[in-house]
């Protein structure tokens, strides 16, 4: 009588960081220090704007590498998406004409949720949300002391 535990690979993972072959070679890539925005983006309105707000404040917490340059593309491209597809709503609505008269969702709205996504993805990435800034800095880290500790005692 078979049963998952019998299923070769499906018992408990190793937990790696208690492994014993733990990499120590920890890859180093080149700090950036200052980019302007890809050539192609001059053409676009929106995609060199977020660029320069977000760029400068990751070069100035130190987390951008040469390496991280495509999240940072493929985020600005995201939001330049984002942008034109919000002010097509805003024109057009959430509902256009279809091609038999009947009215249908507008594309705008498939075009911003993807955009939307794309955002969120490469966004927590480069630490543009609290939680992933945490995950990325170490802020929060179990092993600082909470200055709160021991102020209630019930």
């Amino acid at each position: 009588m078979g049963g998952i535990a019998s299923v070769p690979g499906r018992g408990r993972k190793a937990d790696p960081r208690k492994s014993k072959n733990k990499n120590i070679n920890v890859p180093t890539f080149s700090e950036v220090v200052d980019i302007e925005p890809p050539e192609y983006m001059s053409d676009l309105e929106f995609a060199p704007m977020i660029w320069r707000s977000i760029v400068p404040e990751l070069l100035e917490n130190e987390l951008l590498r040469i390496t991280d340059m495509h999240n940072v593309e493929v985020f600005c491209m995201a939001y330049d998406t984002y942008r034109k597809s919000q002010m097509e709503l805003a024109k057009e609505g959430v509902t256009v004409l279809g091609a038999s008269g009947s009215p249908i969702k507008n594309p705008a709205l498939t075009a911003l949720n993807e955009a939307a996504r794309q955002m969120a993805t490469f966004g927590s990435l480069l630490g543009l949300d609290p939680s992933s800034r945490q995950r990325l800095t170490g802020a929060g880290d179990k092993n600082q002391t909470n200055p709160f500790a021991g102020v209630l005692n019930m």
